[in-house]
């Protein structure tokens, strides 16, 4: 009876320690499932606001590589008026340069010839005093 009683007393606290020991399962394992539900929703929200940023950078790449493609463009358009109004430059360039010296010709021509003028106008001056003279000498002569 005795031994029973030890056996008996032994058996309670086991049990007992069996119930401690299996509540603070059933506490650690509800912990766990708190902290594991915790860090999904924390894993969940950081996922999330990845993919807002991601989502916005994303977008923000599009905006600017769309920028990027419309600059480009617009340098090469300024790039061929460029060379279009450069080509236009030399051509006009080209045509006053020909224009400059077909004027440059031209007065050096007309300076040739109004010295040809000049020179015979003196020459005839000088034909026209000597004439003078005679006809003054011959008046003169006369009186």
């Amino acid at each position: 009876l005795s031994a029973s009683l030890v056996v008996y007393e032994h058996r309670s606290r086991l049990e007992r320690s069996l119930q401690k020991e299996r509540g603070e399962h059933k506490k650690t394992k509800e912990d766990f499932l708190v902290y594991k539900l915790e860090a999904q929703e924390a894993l969940n929200k950081e996922k999330q606001d990845s993919m807002n940023r991601y989502g916005a950078l994303s977008s923000q790449h599009k905006i600017l590589k769309n920028q990027h493609d419309d600059v480009k463009k617009q340098l090469l358009d300024l790039q061929l008026q460029h060379n279009s109004l450069k080509l236009e430059h030399r051509k006009a360039l080209e045509t006053h340069s020909q224009k400059y010296a077909q004027l440059q010709q031209e007065k050096d021509n007309e300076v040739s010839n109004l010295q040809d003028t000049v020179f015979k106008l003196r020459e005839e001056s000088k034909l026209l005093r000597k004439a003078h003279q005679e006809v003054h000498s011959q008046l003169l002569n006369a009186q």
